[in-house]
């Protein structure tokens, strides 16, 4: 890191950018990362998270809103075709392991959700190359009629790549898994826009984040074997935004790639934005969450730490610098291994700092995106309090079962009046929200109904152990289970 410059505001605007009257360039953004006070970051993305939400306190006394929401992630399989370098979750068919769920088994888990209040289910798995079209309506239609105020969130766009692929549809072809590629340019965005329309005719509401990780293609291509490319997932968004679908986008940060990544990341989602709002499409990208790697039991995590003593420069900044400057094509994989040897083979983890330095750029880049989330779930609790003074406005789910992040040996798991008391010991009020960012219940305490303020024995309220699905602890990343890693490869 740079030296830290008392005069960044003024020399970048600070203030026009907070009023939402100038826009952050990629440059801006490296500036703010490499020479910005971390409190100074929190505050600017505070004021500008003001802004859009409401401050803590308004000029007539009232309280500003911060919400959460009650839903289930539900991994309906784990069987994936990909083979991430991150991931501890997935399986191939046929391992002893291996699950899809049961529609008894699926209708149990909202069946618990609704019980307590939810509004949403979170619907992913990994991409099983043997499931049909029909599978997945009629997973959709038995949900919708068993629980019709259920809000369905369903399917990331790794599984829709996967969807075009390998679905038998009428009129269009399949590839071998992973390979839908293959397809003519047109072929691919009509299957992909056939299949999306029948999902949600059966009932699918919003697609999720998942699977956007990093964009960069010189990182993309060594962590997410066999997963969607940066430019499918974008394309996979902009046709939800085209059919009304309200969507998220996602960033996992703090493995092998360089600053510039993460804001060559964030700089494709607000491009993206810009074309949906140009277009007047009816879709939009509502909230932007990033979380850190998490390491354990993970192929990905076998890599060895950066040493960050040792003086060198990190070699995932060195290759991403090369690349956004234009000095290298990110996509020439003998290019960029010749260049930067070293690059994909350390890995730096994010801790709490880096994470709210990143949190806070986002908030003040992403000037056309709603809402930004708070990743308690890999963070912490209280880390998590602390990101609502670094731009996010949303504590997320009370997350009462969660797969894939807890695979890789993360479990927290919170209570709604745990939430509720973290946003309002931050001295905001608490409000749970839905899908689109309506308040459904606002917890002011006026009532005396508010579920924090019910709780006498906080020893009740501590964080419990996540339902992940299956039997056993998470498998560890071995010789024999792990997927192979590539150092070297590109």
């Amino acid at each position: 890191m740079t030296e830290r410059n008392p005069h960044l505001g003024d020399e970048l605007g600070i203030e026009a950018v907070i009023a939402g009257e100038r826009r952050l360039s990629r440059a801006d953004a490296m500036r703010l990362y490499h020479e910005a006070e971390l409190t100074e970051l929190g505050r600017w993305a505070s004021a500008v998270c003001d802004r859009i939400h409401g401050p803590m306190r308004a000029e007539d006394g009232s309280r500003g809103v911060r919400t959460y929401v009650i839903d289930r992630n539900i991994n309906y399989t784990n069987v994936c075709s990909a083979h991430c370098t991150f991931c501890a979750f997935r399986r191939d068919e046929g391992e002893d392991d291996s699950y899809t769920l049961t529609t008894e088994q699926l209708h149990e888990k909202v069946r618990e959700l609704v019980e307590i209040g939810g509004t949403q289910v979170l619907l992913q798995g990994g991409m099983h190359p043997g499931l049909e079209l029909g599978f997945y309506e009629d997973l959709l239609r038995g949900l919708k009629r068993a629980f019709p105020q259920v809000h369905i969130h369903g399917f990331s766009p790794p599984e829709f790549v996967e969807f075009v692929a390998v679905l038998e549809l009428e009129g269009f072809p399949t590839t071998e898994p992973k390979r839908s590629h293959e397809l003519p340019a047109g072929v691919w965005s009509a299957k992909l826009e056939a299949v999306m329309r029948r999902l949600m005719d059966a009932g699918l509401d919003s697609i999720p984040g998942g699977g956007g990780e990093i964009f960069a293609e010189h990182v993309r291509r060594r962590i997410g074997l066999g997963k969607a490319t940066a430019d499918q997932w974008l394309d996979v968004m902009s046709m939800a935004h085209r059919l009304g679908m309200k969507t998220s986008a996602t960033m996992m940060f703090g493995h092998i790639e360089g600053v510039a990544d993460r804001i060559d990341h964030m700089a494709r989602v607000r491009e993206r934005q810009d074309l949906a709002i140009e277009n007047d499409w009816p879709g939009r990208y509502v909230s932007f969450i990033a979380w850190p790697f998490q390491r354990e039991n993970t192929p990905l995590g076998r890599l060895p730490d950066f040493d960050r003593e040792s003086g060198e420069a990190f070699a995932g900044d060195v290759l991403a610098d090369l690349v956004a400057s234009g000095s290298l094509d990110g996509g020439d994989k003998r290019a960029c291994d010749a260049a930067v040897p070293g690059a994909g083979k350390v890995v730096r983890q994010s801790g709490a700092s880096d994470y709210l330095r990143t949190q806070a750029i986002a908030r003040l880049f992403l000037d056309n995106v709603h809402s930004i989330g708070s990743s308690w779930v890999t963070m912490g609790p209280k880390i998590g309090q602390i990101a609502l003074f670094y731009g996010a406005n949303d504590l997320g789910s009370v997350m009462m079962e969660e797969n894939v992040v807890s695979a890789a040996g993360t479990t927290y798991c919170l209570t709604e009046p745990y939430l509720c008391h973290l946003i309002r010991e931050a001295g905001f009020v608490p409000a749970q929200r839905d899908n689109y960012y309506n308040l459904l219940r606002v917890h002011g305490g006026g009532d005396g109904d508010a579920p924090d303020l019910r709780v006498t024995d906080w020893s009740t309220q501590r964080e419990k152990k996540l339902h992940v699905e299956g039997v056993g602890s998470p498998r560890k990343a071995s010789a024999e289970t792990a997927v192979r890693l590539t150092i070297g490869e590109g």
